[in-house]
């Protein structure tokens, strides 16, 4: 039997090759898949599960585990098979259904859908990020936890799989400068530097000294080479392993060099190997050279017996640490209470209480709301904690007094991202996943566009994570074109499980947080940067209004006008014009289109009576995806191209978003429903 180094015994190196196998087998019953880093990257995967990893199978959810993040995702029939080695419930039909349709064993892994998956995975890079947050979150509660007592409880540590596609994506470069900065030596990726991609070798596109490039930023490098056979060293990779979790002051790189398909003949160091089955031959040669049972799936007992012994440690740990845990509450009873405090899920009534009022008349900008919210809601909420792409004052999501989340200060509550909305929104979304904290993260509306893989994710998980996203319209003014978004609103509301909301004024602007808070799932607050009056409705009024999605601010019964954010005061002034022309209109305001879909029927007809055909959207963004609530009468007062650099007021003007405009747009929308 071939390789694996002198670390592992006799038990272990049958546990390697079977793993090898199984990850061969399965993508040749699937017809498709990712054999040769699995294969590779099998004694790695052992090592981890087996000596590294603090986990306890029985109990994928124990709080004082370790993380482990499979960054390259197309790779999951590696960690597939050790969920099914170490007993985490999977069996060896969910393997043989790899890829399959309902099978628990998809073509990468998906957080909720797999025990022991922590991660939704594949796109690349987005795993390394990911896990930058959740070391971030882990940092923040050992602070929690910090006390005279807490020998028996060490650091939970994140550890990550990497392939060289995930480094080279643009956002390992801002994750890494995050990592370092912050200097999370809990944090440890294993980097598979294979030399070969889907085209062929690495250097058709990189030739860079990816180690020094970590080295650069902050980060510990170790490297680790081939054994004498070829195969991973195991004795030097268990040892770096060991050091990068002793690490202290900076998170960990290591540099492993793998053949791909090691130790297949012909398949080894092939790009082919990446993502396709090996067939059928090539699979019985492989076999023969492990030493393994040449028929497909084939598990001995006594390898799964030694497996399954991850069980008894695992458990083993979890009680030391549930000991440990326990103790530090009774020694520490002041911090617990804090710490439990800080890191329950808030009710209802905690928001609704935390909320501030603002007074009607007056004339407030949603993103300065937005900025009152945030501070009367972090004094109640211990757990919210945010930070912007270094636009802090711009966004108003600077908690006041509340300290920077640095190195020497865990505890801060303010995260200072740096220019990197890409990596903030990973991070965003491995601080959810620890799910202590309720992170929220800033920037410009535009700049969301650097950010959609990771918010397309979080809607895949469903975390909850919120997004503000200031300077929501061409009214930001004479920054120009390149900052003002037109076709962000409808890109976002596009993306299934994101919900938008775009609130008209202060108190929506409050009830758009509390919903959101109380929302499963992302939210991206869209917020305006110009003062916009606040509307007369009672604050308890707006916040089901706001929840719901949609709701009447002005009644009437002729034409619907139908707004979101600021436009909401402009469809108020045009109906006070429409009303001097004997046209009786309701305003509509619709801050969030995803929430009011959701309704059902009886209260969407209520705010949107079917017998009032005529409708006008009016929104200072493009119409794309409002036509399924304007019917075939409905018309739209809206921006479909660019726009300009000029003061806000001269800017809207140009772009026809005026009274008369939306006045025009009814009386047109009439004569069409026959009026």
């Amino acid at each position: 039997m071939p390789g694996t180094g002198s670390i592992l015994g006799p038990s272990d190196r049958e546990a390697v090759a079977v793993a090898r196998a199984l990850a061969m087998d399965a993508v040749e019953a699937a017809g498709s898949g990712h054999p040769g880093t699995a294969m590779a990257l099998a004694p790695v995967a052992h090592l981890l599960y087996q000596r590294h990893l603090r986990h306890d199978p029985a109990h994928p959810d124990w709080e004082g585990r370790d993380r482990f993040v499979l960054s390259c995702g197309h790779a999951s029939i590696l960690q597939y098979t050790q969920l099914y080695l170490t007993g985490y419930g999977l069996e060896l039909e969910d393997l043989r259904r790899f890829r399959q349709l309902d099978s628990r064993t998809p073509g990468h892994p998906e957080l909720g859908h797999t025990a022991g998956v922590e991660t939704t995975t594949g796109p690349l890079g987005q795993g390394v990020a990911t896990a930058v947050g959740m070391a971030m979150a882990l940092k923040r509660d050992a602070h929690r936890l910090a006390g005279a007592d807490t020998g028996g409880l060490p650091d939970r540590t994140v550890w990550v799989l990497a392939s060289d596609g995930d480094l080279q994506e643009g956002i390992s470069y801002e994750a890494g400068a995050l990592a370092g900065r912050h200097r999370l030596d809990n944090l440890v990726v294993i980097w598979d530097d294979n030399s070969i991609q889907i085209e062929g070798g690495t250097d058709l596109a990189t030739h860079e000294d990816t180690g020094a490039r970590f080295a650069a930023q902050g980060w510990s490098v170790r490297h680790v080479g081939l054994g004498a056979d070829g195969d991973i060293d195991a004795a030097a990779l268990d040892a770096a392993l060991s050091e990068a979790r002793a690490e202290r002051g900076a998170p960990a790189l290591i540099v492993l060099k793998s053949q791909i398909a090691w130790p297949a003949p012909h398949a080894v160091n092939t790009p082919a190997a990446h993502g396709a089955p090996l067939g059928a031959a090539e699979v019985a040669a492989t076999k023969e050279r492990l030493g393994v049972a040449p028929e497909p799936f084939t598990v001995p007992e006594a390898v799964l017996a030694h497996t399954r012994g991850a069980l008894a440690r695992g458990a083993e740990l979890r009680r030391a640490w549930d000991e440990a845990l326990t103790a530090w509450a009774t020694a520490h009873p002041e911090r617990a209470a804090a710490r439990a405090h800080a890191i329950t899920a808030p009710t209802p009534a905690d928001i609704t209480d935390a909320l501030p009022g603002f007074a009607p008349g007056d004339t407030i900008a949603p993103r300065d709301a937005s900025g009152t919210v945030i501070q009367k809601l972090s004094a109640a909420l211990p757990r919210l904690w945010g930070g912007s792409a270094d636009l802090g004052d711009s966004n108003r999501t600077t908690i006041k007094d509340g300290g920077s989340f640095l190195p020497e200060a865990p505890a801060g509550r303010n995260t200072h991202w740096g220019v990197r909305e890409h990596a903030m929104a990973a991070a965003l979304n491995g601080i959810a996943l620890i799910g202590y904290d309720t992170p929220f993260a800033g920037t410009f509306l535009v700049f969301s566009d650097y950010q959609r893989p990771s918010l397309r994710l979080a809607a895949l998980m469903r975390l909850p994570v919120i997004h503000i996203w200031s300077h929501d319209s061409v009214a930001l003014g004479a920054d120009g074109p390149t900052h003002q978004p037109v076709e962000h609103l409808a890109a976002l509301r596009a993306m299934p499980g994101l919900t938008v909301v775009r609130p008209a004024d202060a108190t929506e602007t409050a009830a758009a947080w509390a919903a959101a808070l109380g929302h499963r799932g992302p939210v991206g607050l869209v917020l305006a940067r110009q003062g916009l009056p606040v509307l007369p409705t009672a604050p308890a009024t707006v916040r089901e209004g706001v929840a719901r999605g949609a709701y009447t601010v002005a009644d009437g019964t002729d034409v619907l006008l139908l707004a979101s954010g600021s436009e909401v005061a402009l469809a108020l002034a045009a109906r006070e014009n429409l009303a001097g022309q004997g046209v009786s209109a309701r305003v509509v305001s619709v801050p969030s289109k995803e929430w009011f879909l959701a309704q059902d029927r009886a209260y969407r007809d209520t705010v949107l009576p079917p017998a009032v055909r005529a409708r006008v959207v009016v929104e200072a963004a493009s119409p794309f995806g409002w036509h399924d609530l304007l019917g075939e009468a409905g018309t739209t007062v809206t921006i479909d191209d660019f726009g300009l650099s000029a003061s806000a007021g001269d800017t809207l003007e140009a772009k026809g978003m005026t009274v008369d405009a939306v006045t025009t747009a009814a009386l047109d929308s009439l004569k069409a429903a026959g009026r």
